[in-house]
């Protein structure tokens, strides 16, 4: 299957949902109406609430949406095949996921801009809304989490353990070169074995560490290492070999990308000066601000590759807790300045180069037409695989394994937060609402092809460690393509170390410069040799893209984050809520940021984009359920299943993958409390995952119940007093 004919389908059902449905939405169940006055007119205070350009508006909000979701978990769920992803991207997208964010969207606006959790309140109950406060709280916290690890994995350097025990093996000409500090630099083509049958090439040259040293030997001696010596012989030939025993703490030591980490700085201080521009130099030339910030950060693209070797790597090559620490003090500068200065022309920003990609990466899959390398649907791993774990099934773990891309309840606090507090008026919000939403579907699209058009094995090359390889082995040279791999062509293109890196970003990154080196080729572009030397552009250009996706989210989500908990203690005191002092949005702010960088801090990667998936759709549920209460309130029963028909899906895939995973941390205390010595951090952080899973689980339940309960006691007849100016 080619991805030509894929796409353009997307495309054609995408098209329609926006004509037709969006339409429909918009006349029959919102209602919008621009005579009513919008809460960013009526509010106008310079700081949250300030109307915005539509265009202005639809780049900060769709910048907000777009997290990791999209990017992440389509690359991740190709573990499964591109097939299963694809179908549950465009029909979740255009029937649930759009349908969400545009009417809380609209609901908010017609609420005075409130929050989901303060419309809770006042349209289901007071339990509902102390419920929907504290699982947002939880939820936000989470996904912020999820969205920085991935931040994490893409730019800061990492270092990743070898199977115990396992042995490299390379020609005696070509030894292992010590370094300083426990170091050594491994050269390219070393055989790594780690039993009888299993071994594997590294083409690729790569630094490690080992405290204890290492101790090369050569003939016979390599069988009363390992029982590997015939395997390894067979694959690299004849010939005089040294071998490596490796210790239980030897480590291959990643760099962290200096030249995205620089490229991603620069953002901010353009991002600044765009805002000066459009607000106070330039005020209303929107297009002039566009264009010399998209051309400044393309500048800033091609500068960082002077990063690497220079005098000003080490500040840029970060390890994985400096890049925490870095997002932290950024996360916490947005959240506090007013949404003019950095958020809302970093967002903009920051979807102009998006959009501008998408567009790009659209048309070159329609120029390249790819063949889909991926199988449609991978038997192997239907039960679970290498890359989401082994017990994670596709049902229920693809639907939370792909989350924004087809719904995210993560949207419902956008669009009941910063959103509707700048929008000028409610006709504004259809496009906003649903038709980003669209465009974010898209994006999950296009990253389903990127990865599924890499070739197997090179897919999993990257998103397995080294230490879990022997595991899955065999079973990845199962999949038609396991065994075929360029990953050593493509380090060499990208100047990046790629084997191990999971966490689907880089992934990513080396599937959309695959697309534009073959549509470039395709086009004729350019000579082979210049074609060559434009990877690394290509794939740090791509790192960048994925990086600014999560970081306007990260900065939006603090924000609504410090809206939220302000909102809680300004019912304790007035001085600390939305409208009181400096010091209680600094305060609130920092009790953020500090819970999602522990989070950040506390769990590997497939433990916490488990729990990130959980929490963002049982959020969804959350939203929908009160969708719901507030549509049968303004006497729009008849039209209820538009929200609670996508509520009843989400809430069955979310809640069966939620207890599977809480079976897993029972599990892994029972497996703790019986070992003769205790992982005492892993036993914290099962107890902390699957306490705030009950506790999301408990809110969430709380919620669809009441809102069920208000629903049953509306009366049928009804008014539409709640759409009303006075009702806002």
């Amino acid at each position: 299957m080619n991805a030509m004919p894929l796409l353009v389908g997307v495309l054609c059902v995408m098209a329609i949902a926006y004509r037709y449905y969006s339409a429909f939405l918009a006349a029959k169940v919102a209602t919008l109406d621009d005579l009513r006055t919008t809460p960013a007119v009526v509010n106008d205070d310079g700081q949250n609430f300030h109307p915005t350009n539509k265009w202005v508006l639809f780049g900060h909000h769709f910048a907000a949406i777009s997290g990791a979701g999209p990017l992440i978990g389509p690359v991740l769920a190709a573990q499964f095949g591109y097939l299963p992803g694809l179908l549950w991207i465009v029909i979740g997208v255009c029937l649930a996921g759009a349908v969400q964010d545009f009417l809380v969207l609209a609901m908010s606006i017609r609420r005075g801009g409130r929050s989901l959790a303060q419309i809770a309140f006042s349209d289901v109950g007071k339990v509902a809304g102390v419920a929907a406060t504290v699982a947002i709280l939880f939820i936000l916290v989470i996904a912020l989490a999820g969205l920085g690890k991935v931040v994490v994995k893409a730019l800061g350097g990492e270092e990743v353990k070898f199977p115990t025990p396992s042995v490299l093996v390379l020609p005696a000409d070509k030894p292992i070169v010590p370094g300083e500090n426990g170091t050594f630099q491994v050269p390219a083509g070393a055989g790594f074995a780690w039993d009888q049958h299993g071994f594997m090439l590294i083409n690729e040259s790569f630094q490690m560490r080992s405290p204890q040293g290492l101790i090369g030997t050569g003939g016979e001696s390599w069988g009363d290492i390992v029982a590997g010596k015939q395997t390894a012989l067979q694959h690299m030939g004849n010939g005089s070999w040294i071998y490596y025993p490796l210790p239980s703490n030897a480590i291959r030591v990643i760099p962290g990308s200096s030249w995205g980490t620089f490229t991603i700085a620069m953002t901010i201080p353009i991002a600044l000066f765009v805002g000066l521009y459009m607000y106070k130099l330039r005020p209303g030339h929107v297009v002039e601000a566009s264009i010399i910030g998209a051309v400044l950060t393309l500048v800033a693209t091609v500068v960082g590759g002077m990063i690497p070797g220079s005098p000003l790597e080490p500040f840029f090559n970060l390890k994985d807790y400096q890049v925490i620490w870095a997002m932290a003090i950024y996360g916490f500068i947005a959240s506090v300045l007013p949404v003019w200065i950095l958020l809302c022309p970093r967002d903009y920003l920051s979807s102009f180069l998006k959009i501008g990609t998408i567009a790009i990466l659209v048309g070159g899959v329609i120029i390249a037409n790819p063949h889909m390398e991926a199988p449609a649907i991978n038997h192997a791993f239907l039960g679970g695989g290498p890359v989401l774990g082994k017990s994670s099934a596709i049902f229920p773990f693809l639907f939370i394994t792909i989350m924004c891309g087809s719904i995210s309840g993560f949207h419902a606090l956008v669009s009941s937060g910063t959103t509707p507090k700048m929008i000028k008026k409610e006709s504004d919000a259809r496009m906003i609402g649903y038709g980003a939403m669209l465009i974010e579907g898209l994006v999950g699209v296009v990253a389903m092809i990127a990865a599924s058009t890499l070739p197997v094995g090179d897919y999993y090359a990257m998103n397995v460690d080294l230490a879990n390889m022997p595991a899955v082995h065999e079973s990845i040279l199962q999949i038609p393509g396991g065994g075929i791999e360029h990953i050593a062509d493509y380090e060499a293109l990208t100047q990046e170390s790629l084997r191990g890196r999971t966490g689907g970003a880089v992934t990513l990154a080396v599937g959309m410069a695959h697309i534009f080196d073959t549509s470039a080729k395709r086009l004729g572009a350019a000579t082979a040799g210049t074609l060559q030397a434009m990877w690394k552009y290509w794939y740090h250009f791509a790192i960048m893209f994925e990086a600014l996706f999560i970081l306007t989210t990260i900065d939006t989500g603090t924000r609504i984050g410090r809206f939220l908990l302000q909102e809680v203690m300004g019912k304790f005191h007035p001085r600390l809520g939305l409208h009181g002092s400096v010091f209680a949005s600094i305060f609130s702010t920092a009790v953020i940021v500090a819970a999602w960088c522990y989070f950040i801090r506390a769990n590997n990667f497939a433990a916490i984009w488990a729990m990130f998936g959980v929490a963002n759709q049982m959020l969804a549920v959350i939203a929908l359920a009160i969708v719901s209460a507030y549509l049968a309130g303004a006497g729009k029963m008849k039209y209820l299943w538009v929200s609670a028909g996508p509520m009843i899906v989400v809430a069955t895939t979310t809640s069966t993958a939620a207890v599977q995973i809480l079976l897993r941390q029972w599990n892994t205390l029972v497996a703790q409390a019986n070992a003769a010595k205790p992982d005492t951090a892993m036993q914290f952080n099962a107890v902390i995952t699957g306490s705030l899973l009950l506790l999301i689980l408990l809110c969430g339940a709380i919620v669809v119940v009441t809102c069920g309960i208000k629903i049953l006691r509306t009366d049928l007849p009804g008014t539409q007093k709640s759409l009303s100016p006075a009702a806002a």
